[in-house]
């Protein structure tokens, strides 16, 4: 099949926005996006909203989007009780602890919960005995999945405890790549970036007031412990400004292409409903 024919099927697939027209278009998608949270919130009948921050972008502009949620909902009068709840998440220390701090102080959370994953991360790991007779790469991969889905345990434990809704961070660009650690960061109740590829996230997160460090940060997953800090666009071989080109439908190098058709054939699994007979 002709690759713009899966330039447009992926993209279809994975509901991708057009370009944003200028400000306006930014601040109505805005408008739209926190009205998606609001009414998830309703018709599920829960009183808060939980999700981990990481100190990138993804994660600040989802938690921007959700205290204006909330906000809108007691300035309604839908209720105080309302809540937003920010939950950090650090593996021992964080490689970028600083920006996950300034992340949590630009988004003013009603809460903000520290869980420190790492002693529920290495018992799981000597419980199971699952790692042993890994070499130290393979071992370092699966722990990290580990740590994705630990955390989202962490996040579900909050929010059962405050009639809560746990919010995903996954949009287009990672979605395309299969980015994300399944029933890890792939699992929660909402996912107020789908269809956005990278770049609008980030003019999404300006728009709502996120500091010029965290817009322009280096995205990076930070699951390795022998690459701390490793660059997602590493880990794809291809950067985000290819992989927004290619879901915009705009030409790409054909070996841009190839890489990111072949990865999302290849973790279709990772964006479908468990396999039924």
């Amino acid at each position: 099949m002709p690759i713009h024919n899966r330039q447009a099927e992926i993209a279809a697939a994975l509901r991708v926005r057009p370009p944003f027209a200028g400000p306006e278009a930014v601040q109505a998608e805005i408008r739209r996006r926190v009205a998606f949270i609001k009414r998830c919130l309703q018709d599920a009948g829960m009183k808060s909203l939980v999700l981990g921050i990481s100190g990138g972008i993804d994660s600040t502009t989802a938690g921007l989007l959700a205290q204006k949620a909330i906000g809108e909902l007691r300035s309604a009068g839908a209720g105080e009780d309302y809540r937003f709840i920010a939950v950090r998440l650090p593996y021992d220390v964080q490689h970028d602890e600083q920006e996950a701090r300034l992340a949590v102080e630009t988004i003013q959370p009603d809460e903000c919960h520290t869980v420190n994953i790492k002693h529920a991360v290495q018992g799981l790991a000597v419980a199971t005995g699952a790692l042993e007779g890994l070499s130290p790469a393979q071992r370092d991969f699966v722990l990290g999945n580990t740590k994705a889905r630990v955390r989202m345990v962490a996040q579900y434990t909050i929010a059962n405890a405050h009639q809560g809704l746990v919010i995903g961070t996954d949009h287009a660009a990672e979605a395309v790549m299969g980015f994300f650690t399944k029933f890890g960061d792939g699992a929660c109740d909402l996912t107020p970036l789908t269809g956005l590829v990278k770049d609008q996230v980030r003019q999404l997160g300006a728009a709502l007031g996120a500091p010029e460090q965290l817009v322009h940060k280096t995205p990076t997953a930070d699951l390795e412990e022998l690459h701390p800090g490793k660059p997602d666009e590493l880990a794809h071989g291809v950067t985000y400004r290819d992989i927004d080109a290619f879901l915009l439908g705009q030409e790409v190098d054909a070996g841009v292409a190839e890489i990111i058709v072949r990865t999302y054939d290849r973790t279709a699994h990772k964006r479908a409903l468990p396999t039924e007979p």
